[in-house]
Parts: structure tokens; C-alpha cells; sequence
């Protein structure tokens, strides 16, 4: 079989670009090996998220569907602070916006659905192994359907949307795969109802919104409305402070969430579970060189920082429409000499991506400084980063970002042909990387991902 563009993954990544690619006229397949709906969290979205849903001319749907709509992110410490959600004018003008948070089995069933109904092509299976040109090009993949037979899906252009289970780099096609420290973190997740929300329906009160509590470094909650009555808790903290508990998951999770802060206890007092406390490991990781000949990797297909202020979704949909150009560019013929043809793309998406890292790390290590920077000195340059305004085309890095990197005590090269990509995160351990050095002290990166991605803890 043979196709212009494969695309490995139909979740929320895989199914925008799909859209994206047949509004250009360029009719992908889609590679999915689970049934839809599935339970998954990352329930909170942007407003450059919802811009960008409206770009696909979803909005009347998701309106239709009752998704609560999210007007800012309000965060819960000593102090508390706000942020609205926003968008800018054509006169690069502050202005009030709303976007939407979802329960992603909805959410995610509904954009691969739509990119279906538009002309997509969905085979159900699961990516087992790349096709390689002699010279490393990527060509394509070998496919096992459910049934346990294999095809080979030849194409020119292989978008890897495969998230954490990064077949990419797995397959060793792209560069090495960093992990940082956040394997040291520990999520436990749940669905309730009767949780207290704010009472308005605008603004700093507004029902929707996105609440975060947060109680010392590396510990803090979630707090996301889902739909009308249902609201998706988290609560993350270092694994030693669970496994120093000696509880069950569900135990823990249901004794120690009131604990982060006074106002999500308030909250929760009176709460009924509809869905069980989910466990994962909460970790980081980067994948160098994550484009090349033939292909390009999205979202958390080739990097995960942290959770806390609901950029994942956002970024993925973002990277899938920027990749959108280079792609119809490649299929015309374009840089195909290169070494690698979407080297623009892979340095303006890493840069933007640094941009959220330095805001987040310098939130975890001078939290007071960051919400002096949120009321007073960075207020717009911050809420435009809330927003997910984190790319180049849109004035980054910003005096806050580079403000950030300057207490943080660190420089961002992007002028090597490679180092640009080398995480220096806060908690970036060089010594626990790379995985693939056959000596390792950490082993293989098969090993990895097996303990990382354990579904539960026991």
C-alpha cells in the first residue's frame, strides 16, 4: 500500500494533522491500534488550542458538545494568582478569549472521527517497524493488524503522533532519547463529582476554569471540569513521599489530595469517585534530532517536560499544524538533498518548547519571584505563554523568558548544527543519559519505558 503521508497515531496530534493536511488536498493514512473511546488525561487546553480548533472549523461542535469553556488557569500557593485565557488582535492587542476543556475520550474519538469524515484513511493496527531507504530514509511502516497478519505502508513522509510510546525513537530512526528526573514524580488521577467549582461563568470565576494547588516544590494537584458535573482531579508528588506512606494507590490518593492545599480540601469534601484513581510515572524526556529524511515527530513523540500548566495537548496540536507547510514543501520536492529536510522545523519547534521549559522550571525553583512576575513586572508577556504563544512568530522569547534563563543561570544555543537539542533543564541528570550507550548505568531504553509506562504502581 502506498500513501503521500503515513501518519503513526490517531490521537488528538495525528488526527489535526489529518485535517490539517486534507484541507491542502493531501489524503493521509491513519495508523491506530486502539479503540476509541479511551480513557486519558490532559483534559485542559489553551486558548491558542481553541483558536486553532476553531481554524478547523470545530468550534460550533465543541460548543455543541457542552465542553466547559475554560476563561483562565487560577493557581492556589501562600497566594493566589490568575490568568486569563486570551488572544491577540491583528494590532498584536491583548484581548479576553475562551477556550475548552474535554474528557479526551470524547474529545479524542471526536478528531479522529473528523478526520475520517473528511477524507482520511483509518487502518487499525499497531506500527511495528520502520521502512528505510539504504540511505536511512524513511519510507514508510510495517503494520500488524489485529488479526496478526503484516502489511507495508509505503509513503513519502511518515508523522510519527505516536505520543509517549515514541516509535521513532524506540526504533532508533531519530537521535538519542534523554530522560531527566521526573521519573521521580508520581501522578494518581481520578474523575469525581460534587467537587466545589467557582460559581460565575466569566472571568476569574468562571465554572470552567482550570484550578492548580500547589503545596511545595514538586508537589501539587489539578483541578480541570470535564463536563457538567464531572471534574478531573491529579495529584503529583515526589515517588519517595508515596511509597514512605505505605498505602495503596486509592488510599493515598484519597488521604493526602486534601493535604496540598486548604482551598482544594474546601473543595472537595464532599466528592463521589466515578472513576478509579489512575497511577503513573510523571517523568520528562527529550528525543535529539527528531526530523529527518522522510519524517517528523510530534508532540510527545519526541519531548515531555511536566504537567502543571496543561501545555501538552496544546503543543501537540500546535506542532501538527506548523509541520503542515514542510510537509506539502517535501512532497513538491523541496530540500529533499538535505540532511535533513525539516531541520527549520525541528529548531523552531525546539525552540518554542524551551520556552515553556525555562517558564516551568523557573515557576518549581523561584515560585515567589514567578508570581511577582505574573501581577506586576511580565504580566502580558505571561499570559500570551499561558496562552501557548510560545513560538518565534509570536515575539518569543519574550523579556520574561529570557528574564527567566538569566536567574536560572542559563544560555540557549541554537547556532551548533546539533547541540541546540541537548536538554539543561533543572532537572536534567546528564549522567542517566543517554539511554542507548550500550553501558548505561540505567539500561536499555526498552527497559525504560517498560517501568516507566506501567499503567499501575503497586
Amino acid at each position: 500500500m502506498k500513501t503521500d503521508v503515513l501518519i503513526i497515531g490517531g490521537g488528538p496530534g495525528g488526527s489535526a494533522a489529518a485535517q490539517f493536511l486534507l484541507k491542502e488536498g493531501v489524503q493521509p493514512i491513519i495508523v491506530e491500534q486502539e479503540e476509541f473511546p479511551r480513557f486519558h488525561i490532559g483534559e485542559s487546553m489553551t486558548g491558542e488550542a481553541g483558536a486553532l480548533l476553531r481554524r478547523l472549523g470545530l468550534g460550533q461542535e465543541m460548543e455543541r458538545r457542552a465542553y466547559p469553556v475554560k476563561h483562565g488557569v487560577r493557581v492556589f500557593g501562600s497566594s493566589s494568582w490568575y490568568i486569563p485565557v486570551s488572544r491577540r488582535d491583528e494590532n498584536w492587542e491583548l484581548q479576553l478569549g475562551s477556550t475548552w476543556s474535554v474528557r479526551r475520550s470524547d474529545f479524542d474519538a471526536l478528531m479522529l472521527q473528523e478526520a475520517e469524515r473528511r477524507g482520511a484513511r483509518m487502518i487499525r493496527g499497531s506500527a511495528i517497524k520502520p521502512l528505510q531507504a539504504e540511505d536511512g530514509t524513511v519510507r514508510g511502516a510495517t503494520i500488524r493488524k489485529p488479526d496478526g497478519t503484516l502489511e507495508d505502508i509505503e509513503a513519502e513522509v511518515t508523522l510519527d503522533c505516536s505520543g509517549m510510546a515514541t516509535f521513532l525513537a524506540n526504533q532508533r530512526v531519530t537521535g538519542p532519547k534523554y530522560v531527566g528526573s521526573y521519573d521521580k514524580q508520581i501522578a494518581f488521577f481520578a474523575h469525581v463529582k460534587g467537587a466545589i467549582r467557582d460559581a460565575g461563568n466569566e472571568g476569574e470565576t468562571a465554572k470552567g476554569n482550570t484550578l492548580i494547588f500547589y503545596k511545595k516544590k514538586y508537589h501539587w494537584a489539578w483541578f480541570i471540569p470535564v463536563d457538567s458535573e464531572v471534574v478531573s482531579i491529579g495529584l503529583v508528588v515526589p515517588t519517595a513521599e508515596f511509597t514512605a506512606h505505605k498505602q495503596s494507590s486509592d488510599e493515598f490518593f484519597r488521604s493526602y489530595m486534601p493535604t496540598i492545599n486548604p482551598e482544594l480540601a474546601r473543595r472537595t469534601t464532599d466528592i463521589e469517585y466515578v472513576e478509579a484513581v489512575h497511577v503513573i510515572p510523571n517523568y520528562s524526556f527529550q528525543v535529539r534530532r527528531f526530523c529527518g529524511k522522510g519524517f517528523i515527530c510530534i508532540g510527545d513523540a519526541h519531548r515531555f517536560i511536566d504537567p502543571i500548566f496543561s501545555f501538552g495537548l496544546s503543543a501537540t496540536l500546535r506542532e501538527a499544524e506548523f509541520a503542515v507547510p514542510y510537509v506539502l514543501d517535501y512532497l513538491q520536492g523541496k530540500n529533499r538533498e538535505k540532511e535533513n529536510p525539516f531541520d527549520e522545523y525541528q529548531r523552531f519547534i525546539e525552540k518554542g518548547t524551551d520556552n515553556l521549559e525555562d517558564m516551568v522550571d523557573l515557576f518549581w525553583e523561584q515560585p515567589f519571584a514567578f508570581a511577582t512576575f505574573v501581577h506586576q513586572r511580565y504580566r502580558g508577556e505571561l499570559i500570551d505563554a499561558f496562552a501557548g504563544r510560545v513560538y518565534e512568530c509570536e515575539r518569543q522569547p519574550s523579556p520574561a523568558i529570557l528574564t527567566f534563563r538569566k536567574l536560572l543561570k542559563r544560555e540557549r544555543d541554537y547556532d551548533h548544527p546539533d547541540d541546540y537539542s541537548v536538554p539543561i533543564g533543572s532537572r536534567y541528570h546528564p549522567e542517566r543519559a543517554p539511554l542507548w550507550e550500550p553501558n548505561s548505568p540505567v539500561g536499555t531504553t526498552e527497559e525504560w519505558i517498560k517501568e516507566a509506562s506501567a499503567e499501575e504502581v503497586a
